[in-house]
């Protein structure tokens, strides 16, 4: 039975269209314009395609770890649709050959299981330069090795996406270059190298960076660093978009200078959909307090954020527009895995959306056309 949402705004992906209808029959979204069956109005606010998020941490207690399961990942994806992101990369951050090898298994499975919102893997380290480990251990950090690429270009014929994160200094260019040739996107960050070095590796494969500004070499008038190759190269980068990792000034800077492929990502750790003060992380403490989340020593962990609060922050604080706000948490990170079934709201695509009231609240989910928020 086909049904229509109305709303004073619907952002179907690149444009806002004022008071208009979505409609929506069996999960697929069927048209945009007049109503097409029974219409709920949404009144206020802008109903947008589903977020997608390429770096959860976790979410709902929920910590991505060496004891990862089937069952966590379907936690962390239903937690994160509640929050917004219809879809998302679960995120391991740097840890031991085992525990990567269980992630794999377990979002093997989750694939297998068509868990909701499961959109593959995103596998942050433990390839990185400790120089810039920031809330890595830096212990756990090391070279990639021929067994590491094994077990990747393995993971990625069985899994829907898998983006790694490396750093130029722990990878060769023949190692990227293979991991891109089977699909893996892969990532540069946690890096000190040079803008020529990262340039090398973008040419080499690397198509995307990682937070851009944090944990990577800064933008200088005379070594551009990694920032500075991001911002003149053509490939995509995430952005924590909470006004605390980024200044809002750094923030309007950084989209200036770069006008195409910059995504959002909530960079969310166990603690997110939950009143959760504070939890352990490979035998550290990580404290939530005043919209941070930190080591004991006040290093930054991850981001207390959600997607929408994020576009909210670029709207509001950095002075973006809310089209282009909107496309770098839902058609822009689609891309960058590749679903063309996601991230906007055209005839044929998954009916992932959300619902904004007008100061960025969210107020309506929906997966495949069902309600859930």
């Amino acid at each position: 039975m086909s049904q229509s949402f109305r709303a004073e705004a619907v952002f179907d992906g690149e444009h806002l269209i004022p008071n208009a209808c979505v409609s929506v029959e069996d999960g697929r979204i069927t048209a945009i314009g007049p109503a097409t069956g029974p219409v709920t109005d949404l009144g206020p606010g802008i109903l947008a395609p589903g977020f997608i998020d390429l770096q959860v941490n976790g979410a709902g207690g929920v910590q991505i770890a060496d004891d990862t399961d089937l069952a966590a990942l379907e936690t962390v994806c239903a937690s994160l649709a509640q929050l917004g992101a219809t879809g998302c990369l679960p995120t391991l951050i740097t840890d031991t050959p085992a525990a990567t090898q269980a992630v794999i298994a377990a979002g093997i499975a989750a694939t297998k299981a068509q868990v909701p919102g499961f959109l593959g893997l995103h596998l942050e380290g433990p390839h990185l330069d400790p120089r810039r480990k920031g809330a890595h251990d830096a212990a756990l950090i090391r070279p990639m090795t021929a067994d590491d690429l094994d077990l990747l270009l393995h993971a990625t014929r069985n899994l829907p996406a898998l983006m790694v994160t490396v750093a130029p200094e722990s990878v060769t260019l023949d190692q990227i270059a293979k991991m891109t040739a089977t699909g893996i996107i892969v990532s540069l960050g946690h890096t000190d190298c040079t803008a020529e070095v990262a340039q090398s590796a973008m040419k080499a494969g690397a198509r995307c960076a990682t937070h851009l500004f944090n944990a990577m070499s800064q933008l200088g008038n005379r070594a551009p660093g990694m920032v500075g190759a991001v911002l003149e190269g053509d490939g995509y980068t995430g952005l924590i978009a909470d006004g605390l990792h980024v200044a809002p000034l750094a923030l309007r800077v950084a989209l200036a200078a770069k006008t195409q492929g910059v995504f959002l990502v909530s960079d969310c750790m166990a603690l997110a959909g939950t009143t959760l003060k504070e939890f352990t992380l490979g035998g550290r403490r990580i404290l939530r307090a005043e919209g941070r989340l930190t080591l004991e020593d006040g290093t930054l962990a991850g981001a207390d954020l959600t997607l929408p609060q994020a576009v909210g922050v670029l709207v509001d604080k950095a002075g973006i527009a809310p089209d282009r706000a909107l496309s770098m948490a839902s058609r822009i990170p689609a891309q960058v895995i590749g679903r063309k079934d996601l991230g906007h709201l055209h005839p044929g695509g998954v009916a992932d959306m959300v619902h904004l009231s007008p100061d960025w609240r969210l107020s309506g989910v929906w997966q495949g056309g069902l309600r859930i928020v």
